[in-house]
């Protein structure tokens, strides 16, 4: 199947959820990978794609190195290659691979090309699609970034096959994020099916893109309802730069997140205790962790201000208002954010 993105400035491409297909580039291209894809799937991605000239650049795999080191491994990869402004990146991997190939697209000779064919569940159904790219710095997570379209997203479900359990599970939670916050039958399937059949994975992904297509349609740079998406992200965001970006991956944190979020919900009103349950429950249930133990309340609760999402003296905040839908608040008195943070020590 093929979704569709259409944007202001007549910028549009497709995405696309089915087996790879013959790509030919007639320009020079750089896949961009980690060692783990590289060595799992780089035969099967070099079978279905060829170019003027085609080169490979790998950088190390993990959150931790979703950073500035990294970054000029892949743009002093681009000038040895000689790559001009019709060049073309490919990222191939999860979310950091795809976030990091974006970044340097954007800013090699002031924007080039890039492509999406993301292989963990977490890129395919979240990461890879709406055009935000960036890396991660000690004051926190993509605080470094451009918003920069791909020209293509290729979501080919056979990369899951080899994706370890954990990593699918992390995945998962993006999945009911956007379940949660816009669809309420979608959240229903999900309480009500497993993800272990092909055809179930591929009805969630395509849920997920149409989904995310449809919020990016309509607010590209996140002045508005896009903000959505980063339900639960906001607590997770303090999380991931906690541990130093190590003990969870990004869907766990974000399991953890919404956790967060839907209490803070319960205690303004927003959501039953009823529906609390009924998320952490389905979290449970795909083995996505829902508990934390912060280190210092207040200390977390600073480094909400670092959030991207918030201005001045307000921290805005996505949160559920019953299943299927969702509220963008700033007006939160901390006394109310302490208190749900004091139930995570």
């Amino acid at each position: 199947m093929t979704v569709n993105i259409s944007l202001p400035n007549n910028i549009k491409y497709d995405i696309t959820i089915n087996k790879l297909s013959k790509m030919h580039f007639d320009r020079k291209v750089v896949i961009v990978t980690n060692p783990t894809i590289k060595n799992l799937h780089i035969n099967y991605l070099l079978e279905n794609i060829s170019a003027k000239e085609l080169s490979i650049v790998t950088i190390p795999d993990g959150e931790e190195y979703k950073n500035m080191q990294s970054l000029d491994l892949i743009l002093n990869h681009c000038f040895e290659q000689k790559l001009n402004r019709k060049s073309l990146l490919i990222a191939f991997g999860g979310g950091v691979i795809g976030d990091m190939t974006g970044f340097a697209a954007s800013i090699y000779q002031r924007g080039i090309d890039f492509m999406q064919i993301p292989t963990t569940l977490l890129a395919q159904v979240d990461a890879s699609v709406g055009g935000k790219t960036g890396l991660n710095n000690k004051y926190g997570k993509n605080l470094i970034g451009a918003f920069h379209q791909p020209i293509a997203v290729n979501i080919d479900p056979y990369f899951l096959k080899t994706l370890p359990k954990r990593e699918f599970a992390a995945g998962v939670a993006e999945v009911i994020k956007m379940a949660v916050t816009f669809d309420k039958e979608f959240f229903e399937f999900l309480e009500n099916n497993d993800l272990n059949s092909d055809e179930n994975v591929k009805k969630a992904i395509a849920l997920s893109v149409k989904t995310k297509a449809k919020v990016v349609n309509a607010d590209e740079k996140e002045n508005g309802i896009r903000a959505a998406l980063n339900y639960g992200h906001t607590f997770c965001h303090v999380l991931e730069k906690e541990t130093n970006y190590k003990e969870y991956l990004h869907g766990e944190a974000v399991g953890i997140g919404i956790c967060m979020a839907n209490d803070l919900s319960q205690e303004l009103g927003l959501m039953s205790e009823f529906d609390v349950k009924r998320v952490k429950a389905l979290l449970q249930k795909f083995n996505i962790p829902t508990s934390y133990k912060i280190k210092d309340v207040e200390s977390y609760y600073e480094d909400f201000f670092l959030d991207k999402k918030s201005l001045d003296d307000n921290i805005k905040f996505i949160l559920a208002k019953n299943i299927g839908e969702c509220e963008i608040k700033s007006d939160i008195p901390k006394n109310y954010v302490i208190k749900i943070l004091k139930a995570f020590v």
